[in-house]
């Protein structure tokens, strides 16, 4: 299968790194507004299978002609490209799978798309990262095991394995992102009934092995499409996990108002964005650099099967690469979505539309291959 991987960023080059190592993938083009990184991405990861090329993902001619030429595509670029590229695919006749983005509603956008893709007779899966992404293929797959899901209840963090003052904290993803989450509400499905919380909101302590007592809070955008695929849960939940006393810290930032992205202040006769003040200084603060990361991650599903009660519940803790220098949110993520893209291309994943990760992945595949990559996840039955 031939694969076009758009941006070349931490999470492209780490899908162009695997697909480049699949056996099943005969060509690779790491694509970019900035060609000279993807070029240079591409000299680094060393694979004959592997190419770059210039693309400006927001000119649709020019993004539908180019990736035209290819089996899947993987778009990589920030959440406000895939509606674009989900559409430039459809009409390029190729499959396309994304990274995710409920910020926005941008997810349900390229839901809406269904029918389009079907007639294309082309699949798009939306939400193929860590959260959304993993953690929706895991929630369907102990779902599938039950007669009867009523709960689903999700963990996951990424974190520094050794913390540092001021935040406890240091992004492995867009700080933007990051806001975004901590900004907006949380949706939520309780007593069957869907509302929002307060995000950084209902902190608990919880525990995973290596690690000390840690804290989980609401954030937004976790529950994805599962409130969508389970409309008739009795609990659906998502929360972040971070090391203790990180929650009370950002939620002054956000009571502030100095996380927002509508909100504006005037200094010296002209309009700023905090937000865009405090990212500049977070910068140095919280850049990951050469330091370890760790992702934890827990779902937990429960219901009723053969009239008992039951539960299905994953766990994973994935670490940094440190002989090729990868985040475990890098491999976490760029390992999903690369998988999946391959699912499609091999036919594994044949359904012609746009699918939730939930509802059209197969759960114990997926499980067999991130294993083959080192991420391992690990199945309780109670």
């Amino acid at each position: 299968m031939k694969v076009a991987v758009l941006g070349a960023g931490l999470m492209g080059k780490e899908a162009a790194r695997d697909l480049a190592g699949s056996p099943g993938v005969k060509k690779v083009t790491l694509a970019d507004v900035d060609a000279k990184r993807a070029e240079a991405v591409c000299r680094q990861l060393g694979s004959p299978k592997l190419s770059s090329s210039f693309i400006d993902a927001s000119n649709h001619q020019e993004l539908t002609q180019f990736i035209s030429d290819y089996d899947v595509v993987i778009n990589a670029l920030f959440y406000s490209f895939n509606e674009k590229v989900a559409k430039a695919a459809i009409k390029a006749g190729v499959s396309s799978v994304d990274l995710g983005g409920h910020i926005g509603h941008m997810t349900e956008k390229v839901l809406e798309l269904h029918d389009h893709a079907k007639a294309g007779n082309v699949t798009l899966i939306p939400d193929l990262g860590v959260a959304p992404g993993m953690i929706n293929i895991l929630s369907g797959y102990g779902a599938g095991k039950l007669d009867d899901v009523t709960a689903i209840k999700l963990y996951v963090g990424g974190i520094p394995v050794r913390p540092e003052p001021p935040l406890e904290y240091n992004h492995v993803f867009s700080m933007e992102g990051v806001f975004d989450h901590y900004t907006d509400p949380s949706l939520i499905i309780r007593n069957g009934i869907k509302q929002e919380v307060p995000s950084l909101s209902e902190i608990e302590t919880i525990h995973f092995e290596k690690f000390g007592p840690l804290e989980a809070f609401h954030t937004a955008g976790g529950t994805s499409t599962l409130s969508l695929s389970y409309p008739d849960l009795e609990t659906l939940e998502y929360k972040t996990v971070r090391y203790r006393g990180h929650a009370e810290k950002f939620k002054l930032l956000v009571d502030l108002n100095l996380t927002r992205n509508d909100f504006e202040v005037e200094v010296g006769g002209r309009l700023i964005k905090p937000r865009d003040v405090l990212l500049k200084a977070l910068d140095p603060i919280v850049e990951l650099g050469e330091k370890d990361d760790a992702v934890l991650l827990r779902v937990i599903t429960e219901g009723k099967k053969a009239g008992k009660t039951a539960s299905y519940e994953y766990e994973m803790v994935t670490y940094k690469d440190r002989e090729h220098q990868v985040t475990a949110m890098a491999r976490s993520t760029a390992y999903t979505i690369s998988v999946v893209a391959q699912m499609i291309g091999s036919g594994l994943i044949s359904q012609k539309g746009v699918y939730c990760p939930e509802k059209v992945v197969p759960g114990r595949e997926y499980i067999e291959e991130m294993a083959k990559r080192g991420v391992h996840i690990y199945e309780t039955e109670n």
